[in-house]
């Protein structure tokens, strides 16, 4: 029934007023004599819920990228690479061929699938990448997080084409493979429509913007991208996909739900439907329904989890994972200063930071102070000469920082990030730096206090209610190094040199990651990178020794 409703209230969504009360009846007569039951214990399609908000599946906005909206949208728009559960990029060949030529100034040759369609029938062409190109190189504007676009020059797109070039700064390129990643591609066409053009239109402008900084042609675009695609305000105009899933519909709870796209190009999603679930809702309720098969957990044992009572079919599985737990600084304010960046990383303790970490996750984590590789990285032990001495703490050099404030945030309610900021409060106390919790009922990129582009252009400051964000970061897509060669140790030494100096963020220790997954559930394999345990979630299906299997 459940179903039901979320579908009623995705096709009315665009109606207005009089579709909206349509809605309203309609949901009241579904919810019949037990109106009074929450979503979570009406659930009743196969359930995977993550441990944050579900705002945006624009893995490329602040916002998206603080909840790491790819772990579920990235089979909404899937990357150009794939990630795969040992770390390596694998060619997304169903989407799109690359090639690199070598050059010093190095040019990627994209070619796109004659068969690639969006799931309202418009074809993927070089305009969506475009959009994604624009919105990287503008941050301050689009309110995007895509640092790696900083190395790419120009990109050389054709209206309508299934073809275009990447052309990177001279000498830059090294982490071109990150770059158009799962969740990050959203579609033009619809974008354009929503502004009244058409694609070459919206081609035009975004070229006005790129090459003549015309800040009027770009804003309504970035308006849209950024805030457009919100799930609160689902639009199912805009929510249209490339990939194996689309969304169907926003319920009350925040679920959104995922249904098989029938125009994808690809192998067809095993599991047909999928309800994705916010942090926000009640784990016990949809475990008893039976249909949570999927989990990450913001904690090892949640009081909702009994694995050893009898009919449990999830199992736990802790993992130290790939990404690096970082404290991101604002772009404006005091600790906007690399200075202030600095004192307060001689009072954080990061050894102390990992032993909190550890003790609420169930996982040992190590200090980490590497920013350009993760502490799994086979070359990690090549940084420790820069990095090593940053693990230490100097109460008395941290004091130039004395008498300010740091206020950190972190996306959602996590009693692990909660005993990391306490330990960087109480070992940074003795050097006069006041440090507070302030992640209330959680926090983005977007919370920083920062920069935007005025209405002329001009740069202003906007004030946040967070100096830092405690987060979890991709190295690989956080930071560009020197170069075109992806491996380059010398080049690789010489960016962490420059990060430690800048300190756009602190590294602090390795993340943990939790998993709860029913065990006749198929073809999981745990990958702990941006796109998380549902990099493949197209490919999950239910044994057939599950009774309530769905059908095929």
């Amino acid at each position: 029934m459940r179903g039901a409703r979320v579908r009623a209230l995705a096709r009315r969504a665009a109606a207005g007023a009089l579709a909206a009360g349509l809605v309203a009846g309609f949901l009241a007569g579904c919810a019949g004599p037990d109106g009074g039951k929450t979503d979570e214990e009406e659930a009743d399609e196969f359930g995977y819920q993550v441990p944050v908000a579900l705002s945006t599946p624009n893995a490329g906005s602040d916002i998206g990228a603080s909840q790491f909206a790819q772990t579920w949208s990235g089979r909404l728009y899937p990357g150009v690479y794939v990630p795969g559960p040992n770390g390596q990029m694998i060619p997304n060949t169903d989407l799109v061929t690359a090639q690199a030529l070598p050059a010093a100034q190095r040019i990627v040759q994209y070619t796109l699938s004659e068969g690639a369609v969006f799931s309202d029938g418009a074809p993927v062409t070089c305009t969506d990448f475009l959009l994604t190109f624009a919105a990287g190189k503008n941050p301050e504007l689009f309110g995007s997080h895509l640092p790696l676009f900083d190395d790419v020059e120009k990109l050389e797109c054709t209206p309508g084409a299934k073809t275009f070039d990447l052309v990177f700064k001279e000498g830059a390129g090294a982490r071109w493979r990150e770059l158009f990643s799962a969740g990050t591609v959203l579609p033009a066409h619809a974008v354009a429509a929503k502004l009244s053009k058409d694609v070459a239109g919206l081609n035009a402008d975004l070229y006005s913007g790129l090459d003549e900084g015309d800040v009027a042609a770009l804003r309504p675009i970035a308006q849209v991208w950024h805030d457009g695609f919100n799930l609160d305000q689902f639009d199912p105009a805009l929510q249209v996909s490339f990939g194996p899933y689309v969304i169907d519909g926003v319920g009350e709870a925040g679920q959104v739900h995922l249904v098989a796209n029938e125009k994808y190009y690809g192998g067809a999603p095993l599991t047909k439907e999928i309800v994705v679930w916010p942090a926000s809702a009640d784990s016990a309720q949809l475990n008893a329904t039976g249909n949570l098969r999927v989990a990450e957990l913001a904690e090892p044992n949640p009081g909702w989890l009994d694995v050893n009572a009898e009919g449990n079919s999830l199992e736990v599985t802790t993992a130290v994972g790939a990404l690096t737990d970082s404290l991101t600084f604002a772009s404006f304010g005091p600790w906007s200063y690399p200075e202030n960046r600095a004192a307060l990383a001689k009072c954080v303790d990061p050894r102390a930071v990992a032993a909190a970490s550890s003790k609420h996750s169930g996982a040992e984590v190590s200090a980490f102070a590497a920013h350009v590789v993760s502490h799994d990285d086979p070359l990690a032990s090549r940084f420790d000469d820069i990095a090593g001495p940053h693990l230490g703490v100097d109460i008395e050099g941290a004091k130039q920082a004395a008498g300010l404030e740091l206020r950190v945030g972190y996306a959602h309610a996590s009693p692990r990030m909660a005993a990391m900021v306490e330990s960087i409060r109480v070992s940074c106390e003795p050097a006069g730096i006041t440090v507070v919790d302030a992640t209330e009922q959680g926090k983005t990129l977007r919370d920083l206090s920062r920069v935007e582009l005025g209405e002329w252009g001009e740069e202003v400051a906007v004030e946040g209610s967070i100096d830092a964000m405690l987060r979890p970061v991709d190295p690989a897509s956080e930071y560009n190094i020197p170069g075109v060669k992806s491996r380059d140790v010398e080049a690789m030494r010489k960016k962490e040199t420059e990060l430690w100096e800048k300190l756009p963020s602190i590294p602090l220790a390795a993340q943990p990651r939790v998993f709860a997954v029913d065990r006749n559930l198929g073809n999981v394999m745990l990958y702990t990178g941006p796109a998380g345990i549902g990099w493949n979630m197209d490919r999950w299906l239910l044994r057939p020794d599950s009774a309530d299997q769905p059908p095929a």
